[in-house]
């Protein structure tokens, strides 16, 4: 069944009910919580992986939005929707945070993550994958940090130039090009999350970022068989 721009519209307004009612939750949640428990600073892993995921997440929901449009293909269409309304909400969730611990969503004169340098190490603990969420489990790990197309603001986000192939294209074409640059940015998104399971010190923040590893892998893998039913495959 076609999803018409009627149902979307009416998808989007019961997401962002859900949002806010998640945002009280989580809000009266840390209520509870030791009063002892340390507001984040605004240089720290916690919020620059909030501001960071956040501009991330809305070139997601973009090009799902966008690939929406330039094709009639159920399966990718669901699974653009999917990615929209699930990134949606948890870049509702992280601007939430932020505004919770009165810290700005954006930090000028700060390189965009710059946060993942400061675990001592540098980024080189998450360039091998990690050891896992702070549960102990083990991460699927995502290897090297994806490469920064010229014109990208960060590893594994499409640049101008693709958005704008992107929205040109028709069908099959559409679809391929949407996959790759979905696969790109997903290996970009479990990354940057990889750095939070390590270095943020908020609990629900750190597990939000390991529920986003575990889903953007699953969905890389969905993805790519999807790009093999076409005759493609994902991007060197």
């Amino acid at each position: 069944m076609t999803v018409t721009r009627t149902q979307w519209a009416a998808a989007a307004a019961v997401f962002l009910a859900l949002l806010f009612a998640g945002y009280a939750t989580v809000t009266a949640a840390w209520g509870d919580e030791p009063a002892a428990r340390a507001t984040p600073s605004r240089t720290s892993a916690d919020a620059g992986f909030a501001r960071d995921m956040s501009v991330h997440h809305q070139q997601a929901v973009e090009l799902s939005f966008v690939v929406r449009d330039r094709t009639r293909d159920e399966e990718v269409r669901r699974l653009a929707y999917d990615i929209a309304n699930t990134q949606a909400n948890q870049r509702g969730m992280m601007l939430g945070w932020l505004d919770l611990w009165g810290l700005p969503k954006v930090e000028s004169g700060t390189e965009p993550m710059a946060w993942m340098d400061m675990s001592g190490g540098g980024e080189s603990g998450g360039h091998g994958g990690h050891s896992g969420g702070h549960d102990g489990q083990s991460g699927h790990g995502s290897g090297a940090a994806p490469e920064q197309r010229e014109g990208a603001l960060m590893p594994g986000m499409a640049t101008p130039a693709e958005l704008a192939k992107l929205a040109t294209l028709g069908g099959r074409e559409a679809e391929v090009l949407f996959l790759q640059l979905m696969i790109d940015h997903h290996k970009g998104g479990v990354h940057m999350a990889q750095g939070c399971v390590r270095q943020c010190t908020v609990d629900v923040e750190r597990n939000l970022a390991q529920g986003m590893v575990d889903a953007q892998q699953s969905e890389i893998d969905l993805m790519t068989d999807l790009l093999k039913k076409r005759g493609a495959a994902p991007r060197p």
